[in-house]
């Protein structure tokens, strides 16, 4: 007995110790499990995440190694992720049109510059004004319910009258951010201003041809029936003809002239014109009809000389020539031709004592065939194109023009240019 009890006590010291060593170890291999799960819940919240340090057991060095590759290769993909999103936000931000992405109930979640700037921030306003048009809210249904990308006109009115191109696509599946469609808007304002206008000129320049056309045509009929053997009606008559045909010339001469200028405007001119010298040289070549209608023609310009650069002089001196022969017509007594220089900017104004204009009118004076009074205007020869070709020649020239009058208190007229 004595000896058997003896001989049991390594053995049992032994298991005691390997059972120590396999709870250790236990505790050991839980303690590493647990951080491992913490490593890979780290790794998988992304690169922000601080790692967690795996203890040094064996088994455990070429799973940290793994982790650590994984870890890296996270970090690498949410980068590039991050750098995409970025130039992809760029795109969208830059585009010209107006960009918004809506939700399942159609109300807006981004806007891009664009779009911020066409119709505010805010879901009310303009913006709101869009989103409840009938048209595009009846396009916004049809292609969230799956009627694939939907196109429609519409158009806003109001102060600063707007029409759009819309196009809805409906995202599936849907947006990071909840965003269900997609709404682009082509502004096809100006686009649809210009057919207008055209359609505008066409009317009439047909109108204004066709007066005179018709009018010639009835004297012809006269001098071949009736008058064909009065003489003195036959003079009368063509003289009245005479009228006409140089009114249709003068109008053909002003449409010819209005589509050079039209055809050039968007190429800014180059060289030099003495400016003092054009005005002083279109003054006198209109002195004879300002003494022949009795108008006092009174210039106020500077000794030194004035330069436009960069400028086209004939196209200057046909702006002088227009605006001269507009306040000859409305003069009463006096016409004043004037020329300045202001810091960089040379310039001259032509002002007349006639009736004046009023307000209203103004903004319209450099319209195409715009008359304040037109019957007047078509007596005094009045094409109703010169200060159209004068405002488009101010634009090639980069410059401004103004207008000032008041009913009473007669017209001016300003032209900054350039200079040197």
């Amino acid at each position: 007995m004595g000896a058997g009890a003896l001989s049991s006590g390594p053995g049992l010291a032994a298991l005691l110790a390997v059972l120590v060593g396999a709870g250790a170890l236990g505790v050991l291999w839980a303690v590493a499990s647990a951080r491992l799960v913490a490593a890979l819940r780290a790794a998988a919240e992304g690169p922000r995440a601080a790692p967690v340090p795996l203890p040094a057991l064996p088994g455990l060095g070429a799973v940290e190694e793994e982790l650590s590759r994984l870890a890296r290769a996270t970090e690498a993909r949410a980068a590039l992720v991050g750098r995409l999103r970025a130039g992809g936000e760029a795109v969208v931000e830059s585009l010209p049109d107006p960009l918004l992405v809506l939700d399942a109930r159609l109300a807006p979640i981004r806007l891009n510059r664009a779009a911020r700037l066409a119709f505010g921030d805010g879901a009310r306003g303009r913006l709101g004004a869009l989103l409840r048009h009938p048209a595009l809210a009846a396009a916004l249904d049809r292609a969230l319910a799956g009627s694939g990308p939907q196109v429609v006109e519409v158009a806003l009115p109001g102060v600063s009258h707007r029409e759009y191109a819309a196009q809805a696509l409906a995202m599936d599946p849907p947006l990071d951010d909840g965003g269900r469609i997609l709404l682009l808007l082509g502004d096809r304002s100006a686009a649809r201003a210009l057919d207008r206008m055209r359609a505008d000129f066409v009317t009439n320049a047909s109108h204004e041809l066709r007066t005179p056309l018709a009018s010639m045509m009835g004297f012809v009929e006269t001098l071949r029936g009736p008058a064909a053997d009065d003489p003195a009606a036959q003079q009368r008559f063509l003289a009245i003809m005479a009228e006409q045909g140089e009114r249709m010339r003068r109008l053909i001469d002003d449409l010819l002239g209005l589509s050079r200028v039209e055809a050039t405007e968007h190429l800014p001119p180059s060289g030099e014109a003495p400016l003092s010298d054009i005005l002083r040289s279109e003054a006198a070549a209109m002195e004879p009809l300002f003494a022949r209608r009795g108008v006092r023609l009174v210039l106020d310009l500077p000794e030194q000389s004035l330069t436009a650069a960069p400028a086209d002089a004939d196209q200057l001196a046909q702006v002088a020539r227009n605006l001269l022969d507009n306040a000859l017509r409305h003069a009463a007594e006096e016409v004043r031709l004037e020329a300045f220089r202001e810091r960089a900017r040379v310039g001259f104004a032509v002002r007349d004592d006639g009736p004046g204009i009023a307000r209203e009118h103004l903004p319209r004076l450099t319209e195409r065939f715009f008359r304040v009074d037109k019957g007047r205007a078509r007596a005094q020869g009045n094409t109703g194109l010169g200060l159209a070709i004068v405002k488009h020649i101010v634009q090639r020239h980069r410059g401004q023009l103004s207008i000032e009058s008041e009913p009473g208190q007669g017209a001016s007229f300003r032209v900054a240019l350039p200079g040197n």
